[in-house]
């Protein structure tokens, strides 16, 4: 693939690769997920929004005139990441999207008004908060981030050692 610059490159998963979406938004790639539509219905969509299609199923491949596709070939979630950055050589991460429905999240400006929607722990402990434009979730620098960070920085390491920018 091409190198890609950050805000070119969008996705589409398959129904297989609902956690690698979720993970995709997280580094902050638009990603659309619908784990109930059909194969010709994710094609169209991927090709009227200018989509790269992450797929596990092997029937896109014979597909006339579709490439805009990866084949994803891991079962596990960080090499699922590992092969789509790699992939489209990309490096520039920007979090800013939602987890749950890839909306754009924005930092919550008054402190105050994120106090009925975190628990109060968090609320107390947390000096920002980041929420969905779109289906009003709220984010906070939690151990669930530190987590992710973690397991995802080997991967990062690995890119980088091969070359990558």
């Amino acid at each position: 693939m091409d190198n890609k610059n950050f805000h070119d490159v969008r996705f589409i998963a398959d129904v297989m690769l609902g956690r690698l979406s979720r993970w995709l938004r997280l580094l902050g790639f638009d990603t659309l997920y619908y784990p109930d539509i059909k194969d010709g219905d994710l094609m169209k969509l991927a090709v009227r929004e200018n989509r790269y299609l992450l797929t596990r199923d092997t029937h896109f491949m014979h597909i006339r005139n579709f490439r805009n596709f990866l084949m994803v070939s891991s079962d596990d979630p960080i090499e699922q990441v590992r092969e789509v950055l790699s992939s489209f050589i990309l490096n520039e991460f920007k979090p800013g999207r939602c987890a749950r429905c890839n909306g754009m999240l924005d930092a919550v400006v008054r402190r105050e008004e994120a106090r009925n929607m975190v628990p109060e722990y968090v609320f107390l402990h947390c000096d920002s908060f980041l929420r969905c434009r779109v289906c009003g979730n709220v984010y906070w620098e939690g151990t669930h981030l530190v987590r992710f960070r973690t397991m995802l920085n080997p991967v990062l390491m690995s890119l980088k050692r091969k070359g990558l920018p």
